[in-house]
Formats: C-alpha cells, structure tokens, sequence
C-alpha cells in the first residue's frame, strides 16, 4: 500500500486486510472487539445509531453523513432490532473488505482440512 501514509483519510477496507496479516485472526478479532467496544452504547452494548454518530469520529468516521451511517446499521443488522451488536459488527467489518472476505474462505478451509485430518487419524 505505497503512499497510505500521504493519505488524510485511508479506507477502512484497505487497512483491514493489512491488520490481519500484522495480527493474525485472533489479533484481529480482538481489534474488532475494541472498535466493537469505542462505537457501542454503554448502557445498551450495541451500537446504535447515535452511539455511532457521537464515537464515530475515533475511528476516523466523522465525515460519513447521517444516511451513511443510516445505511451500514441496516447493512449490518440481522436481527432486525436497529442496532449492531458484537458478532453483527464483526461481520459486516468482514463484509465491508471483500479482500478479507476472500481470505477468509482460505482460512475456513484450512480450519477443516485440519479438523479433518486430526478426525481420521483418530483410532
């Protein structure tokens, strides 16, 4: 990624992919954990819109407009209750970088290659 440094505002999708070679899927998760932890409502632990728009700005958010911020609650939202939760967030971080997305099909292949030779050397 030459010239990233030079950038005021690098995309998130960019950077995660870099994070998680630097940090490996449980770094990684933990990172998301933490990003999980800034945007979240304290008293709900969800994020919300409004958790969103007030913390967004410390993870470099604070140029998204409102219908943008509209836009990845509902993207991310699975259940349907208006807010993100800890593994909604998680996913649609994942979703967010298609790059990632495709490693992590070669992560979950490896995972059950691996689950699959520790089963058939079993007695």
């Amino acid at each position: 990624m030459a010239g990233v440094g030079n950038r005021a505002n690098v995309d998130f999708e960019d950077l995660l992919p870099e994070m998680a070679d630097k940090l490996g899927g449980e770094g990684l998760i933990r990172e998301l954990c933490n990003g999980f932890q800034l945007l979240m409502d304290k008293e709900r632990g969800v994020i919300t819109l409004e958790s969103l728009r007030m913390n967004s700005a410390v993870l470099g958010l604070q140029d998204l407009r409102e219908d943008e911020l509209v836009s990845m609650l509902k993207e991310g939202d699975l259940d349907g209750d208006g807010a993100l939760n800890q593994m909604e967030f998680c996913v649609l971080m994942f979703r967010l970088s298609p790059e990632l997305m495709e490693e992590s099909w070669v992560w979950l292949e490896q995972g059950l290659q691996e689950e699959l030779n520790s089963n058939t050397k079993r007695p």
